[in-house]
């Protein structure tokens, strides 16, 4: 696996409040990404950046409670058509802007509509957002120019990334994902009652690895209370393409996370579970002993 390169990213705060607009931008680079609260765009809009051509990206909570949702756009001018998203979407809480900080170097309307798409399909393949819109248009152009665009992209995503928003970023990188015998050291396995799941414990909570199978119980009557939203999130699962249905058995499609390794413990299971328990190695050690060595 290529090594990362060190990188230096400023990152301003021009109220001075850690939880209000951000603008960061990695040093010697031409984009910069100006992070919005919705409730703070106003406070944008006398700075020049914000009035030149954009890809924006806008991020909130969906229906359906089951990831982020966001929306990707291109703009003539940024501000502006966040202020029309301001008036006619609802679920938006956060907008990245992104631009350049040169009027040399400024975006045309081309590159953006090319970033839109190569942003587009890049988080869509990635899975980590619902991207619920339509297909944006592809321009055409020469193979050079693609090759600045897509070198722009890598640190359009290290940004977003940055600001906790990494949209382009699967749960495994592609390496770990091909070959899970490999990394059985640092997987961690629940296999109560018939239940046959694996998955990661990080900092983002505990991620259930596509493949996994839930219990095929649930008539467990300590879990008749909770069987109702727990039925319900299994539909809501199988509308956002994360779980199918092959023979009696609930399959996750994709990677997906869970606020703790007890939420993921109890939906794989499908009864009442303490994940510091049911998750274990392969050695048979819960999560519990792990975290104590």
């Amino acid at each position: 696996m290529k090594k990362s390169r060190s990188k230096t990213i400023r990152i301003q705060l021009p109220d001075g409040d850690p939880r209000g607009i951000k603008i960061a931008e990695v040093k010697n680079r031409i984009v910069q990404a100006f992070l919005i609260p919705r409730s703070l765009l106003k406070d944008v809009k006398d700075k020049n950046e914000v009035k030149s051509v954009s890809l924006y990206f806008l991020f909130g909570s969906n229906d359906k409670d089951t990831r982020t949702e966001a929306y990707i756009g291109e703009a003539e001018v940024g501000y502006e058509r966040l202020k029309h998203h301001n008036a006619n979407k609802d679920f938006w809480e956060v907008a990245v802007l992104v631009v350049t900080n040169t009027l040399q170097n400024g975006f045309n309307k081309a590159d953006v509509k090319y970033l839109e798409h190569l942003a587009y399909n890049k988080a869509v393949e990635a899975g980590r957002y619902a991207i619920n819109q339509t297909i944006p248009n592809k321009p055409s152009m020469r193979e050079s120019e693609k090759d600045d665009l897509e070198d722009i992209f890598e640190t359009i995503s290290l940004l977003l990334g940055t600001l906790g928003y990494p949209i382009f970023d699967g749960y495994r990188v592609e390496q770990e994902e091909d070959a899970i015998e490999d990394k059985e050291e640092e997987l961690l396995f629940c296999t109560r009652n018939d239940t046959d799941a694996f998955g990661k414990y990080t900092g983002e909570g505990f991620i259930v690895y596509k493949g996994s199978k839930l219990s095929s119980n649930s008539d467990s009557p300590g879990f008749k209370p909770y069987l109702p939203k727990h039925n319900e999130k299994i539909q809501r699962f199988i509308a956002d393409g994360i779980l199918t249905e092959e023979e009696g058995r609930y399959i996750f499609l994709k990677d997906h996370p869970f606020g703790s390794p007890s939420a993921a413990s109890q939906f794989v299971v499908q009864n009442k579970s303490n994940g510091k328990r049911d998750w274990k190695d392969k050695h048979g050690r819960t999560l519990d002993e792990l975290m104590n060595l």
